[in-house]
């Protein structure tokens, strides 16, 4: 699997996140350096652009309300 194509800007990957959790490296591990393309954030960016600041990777289901409210 490829690494996402955000990597350098990303806040999650990069530890920029306020109050990061502490399953964050599995996290970059499962959807950053693996199947990015089931990332929230990945698909938040794709489909409206902008990514809110505390969106996390696993929260596919506050992406599709995002995604859906557009």
């Amino acid at each position: 699997m490829a690494d996402c194509d955000s990597l350098g800007g990303c806040p999650f990957f990069n530890d920029r996140m306020k109050d990061m959790a502490s399953s964050a490296s599995l996290f970059k591990l499962r959807y950053c350096k693996g199947d990015f393309e089931k990332c929230a954030r990945h698909q938040v960016k794709v489909a409206v652009g902008s990514v809110p600041p505390d969106l996390y990777p696993n929260m596919q289901d506050r992406a599709a309300s995002i995604i859906a409210a557009r």
